[in-house]
């Protein structure tokens, strides 16, 4: 291995202990759970109320639509806040790839606008 592999054992360290804690912690509660069921238990609850007509009710694609472009934005976002940390040892390379990520994204947001995917009727 060279030295530019070897930094990378710790993040796949952490990779690997991660995914055998989520294995390990779904083995254990599927066997140490348990597996009684009634009508009465296996019925739908939602806050106290009870259950009337049909769950299958069909909502506006707008609202999955306004879902999805506020993941999309926010995780955007959560991209600028490492550069911002970093933003003098980035220097003047760092701020260009910021300037060109950030025009990106409002090119994305301009079209998004103007195909009318946040107005509501």
């Amino acid at each position: 291995m060279n030295e530019g592999n070897i930094n990378y054992i710790p993040i796949l360290m952490q990779v690997v202990f991660a995914a055998a804690f989520v294995a390990f912690t779904l083995l254990v509660s599927n066997f140490l759970g348990p597996k009684r069921s009634s009508k009465n238990k296996d019925a739908n609850f939602e806050c106290g109320i009870p259950q009337h007509g049909n769950a299958r009710i069909p909502f506006s694609v707008k609202y999955f639509l306004v879902a999805i472009l506020f993941v999309l934005f926010d995780v955007e976002v959560i991209f600028m806040y490492p550069w911002a940390v970093n933003f003098r040892e980035l220097g003047v390379d760092g701020f260009v790839k910021m300037i060109m990520f950030m025009a990106v994204l409002l090119i994305g947001f301009y079209y998004i606008i103007k195909k009318g995917a946040l107005e509501w009727e």
